[in-house]
């Protein structure tokens, strides 16, 4: 097939990852973990773990999970936000040959029990202040070993003493003893160190990961990534985010610090900042609560951060904290927004704060996640970018055949970080899998540079009277409304035209009101476009990543 965006690389990039010599994540992380010893990995409420650390921690907590009897290829889950815990277990748990199932700290004890079940999980970490949700519904799921950790565990005492007193007084507390037959996390540790870890042989092949989708579309799916799948989004990723494209703003090996806000066991930062920037020997800072922006704020004026990943709310939230912009970003290389659209309005303030370009990448869960995306410089930047390298992508209509430049369809993707399939689910599986491509759900429109311009949703285009409109350039107008904090739109039912727009915002401008966007949006949009229903509201609902949750702007019976 043709490959436009080729001419487009950077010179000496190409469509080969290469990386044959690595055959799982296990291998990467140990590799790494050799290799920048010495060197900080992740810092948490001050207190920071070198890579030789996380190595001998995660190792003894391979020991407690094999001693356990927990075998190759059993699931484990992980029940916890941003904390040092995570990337210590998780590491663990690949050591020991388990897959890793995130869990959504904010889940109810309905949503737990059913992806515990789903899972066929045996084993859960679960942070103590969550545990109670995992407590209602433990003896209708097939765990059997739960290990409770507090946030505090990976600190030093002193620290951890203070930390927990502070919950406590806050009312955030509760204690491990909350499930009969738990371990603590440091026990299990302890436990561990007096075992011997046996050293696991990995293929590409080995699930790595059921990593959960659909939140916000519908009922959870676990997508199976494989190590081989995880490996591949790493190489394709690292080199295009190091090629330096800027003079002196290339990334560079053992010199980067990542802040990630966006929980790690989202996909996004999952891959991006956990697996590419620990195989770069970046250090890693640990925000526990990305809702906390002011305390945001204060973190990046403690850390001398070079690249941080987010979502359009995020880096739209941070921009409007007080001291945000009065920061020094003379170290900043990249910013990185992918997980939902970034709106123009906030790429173009953003720039002019921080003097970065906040480049625009684009994935799923099913691709592990990354597809495409932008170079890190504005010289050549547009829609979600390019195709990663070794990824193959086209625009078919509904009969899968392929499309010109320039025409809508859907957006289907083939490369070595697509996924197995959803976890014991055939149907599901066959219906977005054909011939080892992918068919992603999303809109989308490739130009002859091979440059792809995400349209929205499949799910979320709203047809008015037989035109289709899509969310997010209504959404983008909006924006760009100085009154206008967040909005969101989506398609109700009308009687007349089969759909209308309705728009749900949250003003930034106590003098806003409906006729003033009436009239910006008549400025910029076709009559058909143009929201039939503004509303207001104090807040958006949004998933724990910061994207939008459309589904919930609609009141009953719209």
């Amino acid at each position: 097939m043709e490959r436009p965006w080729l001419a487009s690389y950077p010179p000496g990039m190409s469509q080969d990852i290469g990386g044959d010599e690595l055959r799982s994540l296990t291998a990467l992380l140990e590799q790494c973990a050799l290799r920048y010893s010495k060197r900080p990995a992740f810092v948490s409420f001050g207190h920071t773990l070198s890579y030789r650390e996380v190595d001998e921690l995660s190792r003894h907590f391979a020991a407690f999970l094999q001693a356990r009897g927990l075998e190759r290829g059993t699931r484990i889950g992980l029940m916890m936000p941003n904390l040092l815990q995570y990337p210590v277990t998780a590491f663990a748990a690949l050591r020991a040959g388990l897959i890793v199932v995130n869990i959504n700290p904010q889940y109810t004890a309905r949503e737990l029990r059913i992806q515990l079940r789903d899972a066929d999980l045996k084993a859960i970490v679960v942070l103590n202040v969550l545990a109670g949700s995992l407590r209602e519904v433990l003896e209708d799921t097939p765990v059997k070993t739960v290990v409770v950790t507090a946030i505090g565990d990976l600190l030093p005492r002193p620290k951890a003493w203070a930390l927990a007193l502070a919950l406590k007084m806050s009312g955030g507390w509760c204690k491990q003893s909350a499930i009969p037959g738990a371990i603590a996390w440091r026990t299990a540790l302890s436990r561990g160190r007096q075992r011997e870890y046996r050293s696991l042989s990995l293929c590409p092949d080995d699930a790595a990961f059921l990593q959960y989708t659909g939140g916000t579309t519908g009922v959870a799916k676990g997508a199976v990534l494989s190590h081989g799948n995880l490996l591949a989004n790493v190489r394709q990723i690292t080199p295009w985010i190091r090629y330096p494209w800027l003079t002196g703003k290339g990334l560079a090996e053992s010199e980067e610090v990542i802040l990630t806000a966006l929980p790690l066991y989202h996909i996004f930062a999952l891959t991006a900042n956990w697996l590419v920037f620990f195989s770069l020997g970046a250090l890693n800072v640990l925000v526990t609560d990305p809702r906390d922006l002011p305390g945001l704020v204060r973190t990046l004026a403690r850390y001398p951060v070079t690249c941080i990943t987010g979502v359009n709310t995020l880096f739209a939230g941070l921009l409007r904290t007080p001291g945000f912009k009065k920061l020094d970003f003379s170290r900043f290389k990249m910013s990185l927004g992918g997980g939902m659209a970034v709106q123009s309005a906030v790429a173009d303030e953003w720039r002019a704060v921080t003097n970065t370009v906040l480049t625009e990448a684009y994935g799923l869960t099913e691709a592990s996640p990354a597809v495409c995306i932008n170079p890190l410089d504005a010289a050549d930047a547009g829609g979600i970018g390019y195709p990663l390298p070794a990824t193959d992508c086209e625009i078919r209509d509904e009969a899968g055949c392929s499309l010109p430049p320039g025409e809508t369809g859907e957006l289907w993707v083939h490369g070595p970080q697509v996924m197995r399939g959803y976890w014991r689910r055939p149907a599901e599986s066959a219906a977005v899998l054909e011939d080892g491509w992918l068919r992603t759900g999303d809109l989308a429109t490739m130009d002859e540079k091979g440059r792809i311009h995400l349209k929205d949703r499949l799910k979320d285009m709203i047809l008015v009277s037989g035109f289709n409109v899509y969310p997010n350039e209504i959404e983008g107008v909006l924006a760009s409304h100085p009154g206008v904090a967040e909005v969101g739109v989506v398609g109700i039912a009308d009687e007349k035209s089969g759909q209308r727009v309705k728009a749900v915002v949250v003003a930034a401008d106590s003098g806003l009101d409906t006729g003033k966007l009436d009239a910006w949006c008549r400025q910029n949009l076709a009559a058909y476009k143009v929201p039939k229903v503004i509303e207001f509201r104090t807040s958006l609902p949004k998933s724990t990543v910061g994207k939008i949750l459309r589904r919930e702007l609609r009141a009953p019976g719209e």
